[in-house]
Order: structure tokens, then sequence, then C-alpha cells
């Protein structure tokens, strides 16, 4: 099973000051499923500030990992309750990345579905807020009826 998909995709980033970010995008990318594993694939954009980036998110057993590939590099592990330890590579260097997942919520099946992890980023040990990212994945020609363009915090 290999499908084309729209993926919707928002993220809002608070910082230790509150102040708010969000980034919304909606791209065409893949989506399948490899044994019990089910991955969503995308091209990043100019808008994210990763043209040249493959991201992927592999789906299993209640947690998500994201990675990324081209301009920037990383792999992301969101497990509730549990936090990991990465690099973060960009053209700019190699940082150190701590991810603690506060929620992961996965509601999805072979036709699509939503994602949403609330988490909290630390750079080289310095704390960067939270963050919540929301992902609807749907088939290229499904109805758009469920997608919800609001997101609440997943915290």
């Amino acid at each position: 099973m290999s499908k084309d998909v729209i993926i919707n995709v928002k993220g809002i980033q608070v910082d230790p000051e509150n102040d708010q970010n969000t980034l919304e995008l909606i791209t065409e990318g893949k989506y399948y499923q490899k044994g019990n594993n089910y991955y969503v694939s995308y091209k990043e954009s100019e808008v994210t500030g990763m043209l040249g980036t493959t991201t992927t998110l592999k789906i299993c057993d209640g947690v998500v990992t994201l990675m990324r590939f081209g301009k920037v590099n990383s792999q992301f592990v969101f497990q509730k309750g549990q936090k990991h330890i990465s690099s973060y590579e960009t053209e700019y260097g190699v940082f150190t990345i701590g991810v603690y997942a506060n929620n992961v919520d996965i509601n999805i099946n072979d036709t699509g579905g939503e994602i949403r992890v609330g988490y909290q980023i630390e750079i080289d040990s310095y704390n960067t807020g939270r963050n919540d990212f929301y992902m609807h994945i749907r088939e290229v020609g499904a109805s758009n009826e469920k997608y919800n363009r609001g997101i609440t915090p997943a915290n």
C-alpha cells in the first residue's frame, strides 16, 4: 500500500516568555505501511525554511519518529512521558536536542487520519518552550469535511 495524500500540518511554538508562533503547511506526500508501521513522507518548502529537506514520520505503537534528510538532518522520537536525545544538523552547525513528549495522540488507519503531539525541546540543555503539532493525512480526492483547522494544545 502506497497512497498519494494531502497532508495538513499545523505547528505552534510557545517560547519561555509565552510568545507564540504558528506555522501551517498543506502539501502533497506519500502514505504507506511497512509491517506494523505507518509512514508519511513529504518535501519541505520555503515556508518551513527547510527547502531541500524531506520529512518522514514513522508511526508505530504510540511512538512517532520524525526524520528529516537533506538541508536539515535530524531524528526526533515522540513517546509520551519520555525524553529522547538526538542531534540536529543544519548548514549552521550541529545541535544536541532533547525532546520530551507530554502527549502523543495517534488516530490513523489505512486511509490516513490524525496525529497530535505536545512536546518540549531543549537545545544544548536550554529549554526553548512548548510545542504542539497536528497532522491530518487524507487520500488525494477524499473529502476534507473532518479536517478541523483549529488546534488545541496537547499538553
